[in-house]
């Protein structure tokens, strides 16, 4: 079983029988890994496909093979790519990775001035978050709005989160800001400038130079 077994595209409403069964995997996910995550209902994640806000894997058979989905935050500011799961039976095919790679995608088409951040506890979402550009942050960093907050609620650490006044917790927060990016790439390109101008220089002295001892 390889990642070309799989369809992964953006989810609609073609897709919308599917989010009963991509619940109760998130919860039970989220059981076996003794950490929470905020409980989403089958209406609220069908109704993230009908707005072309999810991501769905599926199997050549048909099968439901993965999901995650977008929320917005502070007006638009924040950018969330939540509710990442892989279907127990298609797990290490590097379907999370293709996934996470895709609504990333999704969400820089959607919203390109948002900063896409995320929680987590998991060591592989981390590393697939390093290699899209994420960066680990403090959580004054990620958005303040209440709502998301709330999410967290449903988490066996949120008694951790608010006595620590919700600067902490066992999650790490990650964070790609896309104007911060674009300026790495700007100052980037100035040193790649700099340094082609520097090199004709020093080639443009050798010539003169050669010609001159000629």
């Amino acid at each position: 079983m390889t990642i070309q077994d799989f369809d992964i595209q953006v989810a609609t409403a073609q897709h919308v029988d599917y989010a009963t069964m991509i619940c109760d995997e998130m919860a039970e996910s989220a059981k076996a890994r003794g950490t929470g995550i905020a409980t989403r209902s089958p209406e609220y994640v069908a109704n993230k496909m009908l707005e072309g806000k999810a991501v769905i894997a599926l199997h050549k058979d048909g099968t439901w093979a993965g999901f995650c989905y977008i929320e917005t935050w502070s007006h638009g500011d924040f950018v969330a790519n939540s509710g990442l799961i892989v279907n127990p039976q298609f797990r290490k095919a590097g379907l999370a990775k293709a996934i996470k790679h895709r609504i990333f995608q999704l969400s820089r088409t959607k919203y390109p001035d948002a900063k896409i951040f995320g929680l987590t506890t998991g060591l592989a979402v981390m590393k697939i978050n390093s290699e899209l550009g994420y960066e680990p942050v403090t959580y004054s960093e990620l958005t303040q709005d209440e709502n998301f907050w709330a999410g967290c609620k449903s988490c066996v650490n949120f008694d951790i989160l608010t006595s620590k006044g919700r600067k902490n917790c066992m999650c790490t927060a990650m964070l790609f800001d896309p104007a911060e990016k674009q300026k790495e790439y700007e100052e980037k390109m100035q040193r790649i400038t700099h340094k082609a101008t520097l090199l004709e220089r020093i080639e443009n002295a050798i010539k003169k130079r050669i010609k001159h001892d000629v």
